[in-house]
């Protein structure tokens, strides 16, 4: 399968850091460590390139990092500072003329048939991204290597689809029932077995990912104890907080750091923070060891 590596493409809660207005000193903070997005991830795992969330932070989290081509974005779940970024694939359509793939629960689905309403039309405004949907659950599923015929573009038309006699058809944003299971065969053709981690966001269900050694977890508040299985052995761990109070759909500090201890990853990393924290340094320096917090651009691997 080979190693992974995760870059962080943004640390920051759903209005990052600095927030508008704000005049608190880590807002005002020179440190660049200090200037977070909306929280995302780019993780590379056996030879495919695989997003986690587009939020808003998205087309400027991809010119950074100079990414010109995505197997896939698995979406956590459907709040806009994870999904407010989806149009803007359509650049990477145009790049790669692909169709970009998207793999999600049924409800997360449900909500980008609302806010992209536009891209599920049946008769579609030219330029609508383009996307493939695989809807999952928190089961195995494997990530495969995009294929499939080429994406045209066509005045007055969008993008179409060119098919092996020349001819080109519009497109559609299909929707897969259900994602590949992670198989011999399927991984033997070059797919990735990705393992979702079941959590609530307060009561919504939500999902964080493990890739290999590393297990990325945001947005959520809780863990049911059947999933603890899948947190077995991990090299790094990434954990959500974003106070040191309770918070009702996220963990605050002492419960991140009660959690990680609890899993014993080699190293957890706190993602998704506020601004209700101190400056990277003053913070790093007030956790447990094995314990640190992310910024964007840090990149680790298993």
């Amino acid at each position: 399968m080979g190693k992974a590596k995760l870059t962080f493409l943004g640390t920051g809660t759903s209005q990052g850091v600095p927030i508008i207005g704000c005049h608190c000193p880590v807002c005002r903070s020179a440190d660049p460590h200090d200037k977070r997005l909306r929280s995302a991830a780019l993780v590379e795992y056996g030879g495919l390139t695989i997003l986690v969330d587009a939020g808003p932070d998205f087309r400027i989290q991809m010119l950074r990092e100079d990414v010109c081509h995505i197997d896939a974005i698995l979406l956590t779940h459907n709040h806009m500072d994870h999904t407010g970024g989806l149009d803007d694939v359509r650049a990477l359509n145009y790049i790669d003329r692909k169709a970009v793939h998207i793999y999600c629960e049924p409800k997360v689905l449900e909500t980008l048939k609302i806010m992209f309403g536009y891209a599920f039309a049946e008769h579609k405004y030219p330029g609508s991204p383009e996307w493939r949907i695989h809807l999952i659950d928190d089961s195995p599923f494997a990530v495969m290597p995009v294929e499939g015929g080429d994406l045209v573009w066509m005045h007055e038309k969008g993008y179409c689809m060119q098919m092996p006699d020349g001819s080109v058809i519009p497109c559609g944003n299909d929707i897969v029932n259900d994602a590949k299971k992670p198989t011999e065969d399927v991984l033997a053709a070059g797919g990735v077995k990705i393992i979702p981690i079941r959590g609530y966001h307060d009561k919504m269900p939500v999902l964080g990912f493990r890739f290999g050694d590393i297990a990325y977890i945001t947005d959520m508040s809780s863990i049911p104890e059947s999933e603890f299985g899948k947190l077995r052995g991990l090299k790094h761990l990434t954990l959500n907080t974003v106070s040191y109070h309770p918070h009702h759909s996220h963990f605050s500090l002492s419960e991140a750091v009660a959690l990680a201890q609890r899993i014993g990853a080699e190293h957890t990393w706190l993602t998704h923070l506020s601004h209700t924290f101190p400056s990277h340094s003053q913070f790093d320096s007030e956790l447990p060891p094995g314990i640190s917090p992310a910024y964007d651009g840090l990149v680790i691997s298993d």
